[in-house]
């Protein structure tokens, strides 16, 4: 997500890719699978408050309302159009969920909000800053003891994976070296974050996805 001196970075890099991202990512990324265990992973209770943030075309989002109906679910995206899609869709699928347009690093939300911050597929594409601000927005409208649940691009677990990583690694810039570097379970230590762990990981057609996870201190 951007900041003042920041561009913008669209689902797949490119506003007229947008309309693609959904199959893009169902046919490469084991997306089923992984969202799955994600959900599994953030044990969601009926009195939780949700946040799918950078939520894109909200399948993750409606996952989770679908998965917890009694749950207060909510999406936020810095993109207009893709949440254009993901309120059409969130309808479609019958479920009542609040979109809201905004940047990650500057949440527009109070503090102590959220029992639950979910995300997939979107740290990549943030710089270092951006990720460490981002992380610190988290930690302010996480409830205490609440927790956050990533799944996202990490170290390729072998050298088939590595070279698999290459097209993201293009596409999406430099944004995706640190993730690749496998950073991100440390940047999440020094926002603060407590019982950080690495989870399970998938091999994919474009390197390895790993799940993350980590606590707000009580």
């Amino acid at each position: 997500m951007r900041t003042k001196k920041d561009k913008y970075v669209p689902a797949l890099s490119y506003h007229g890719l947008t309309a693609f991202y959904d199959t893009v990512v169902r046919w490469t990324s084991r997306e089923k699978i992984f969202k799955q265990r994600l959900l599994q992973q953030a044990n969601i209770h009926s009195a939780h408050r949700v946040l799918d943030l950078g939520c894109g075309t909200a399948t993750l989002t409606i996952a989770v309302k679908q998965a917890v109906p009694q749950a207060t679910v909510q999406g936020l995206d810095g993109d207009a159009k893709i949440l254009k899609i993901a309120r059409d869709k969130a309808r479609k699928a019958g479920v009542e969920i609040l979109f809201d347009e905004g940047m990650s690093d500057k949440l527009p939300y109070q503090d102590k909000v959220f029992d639950r911050v979910v995300s997939s597929l979107f740290f990549h594409h943030l710089t270092q800053e951006n990720k460490l601000k981002t992380l610190g927005e988290i930690q302010r409208v996480l409830m205490p003891g609440g927790e956050l649940h990533i799944a996202d691009w990490g170290k390729p677990h072998n050298i088939i994976m590595r070279v698999a990583s290459l097209p993201v690694r293009l596409l999406d810039g430099a944004t995706t070296a640190d993730s690749f570097d496998g950073l991100l379970s440390s940047y999440l230590r020094e926002a603060g974050f407590v019982d950080v762990r690495t989870g399970e990981c998938y091999a994919t057609m474009f390197g390895t996805l790993w799940l993350y996870q980590a606590k707000k201190p009580e």
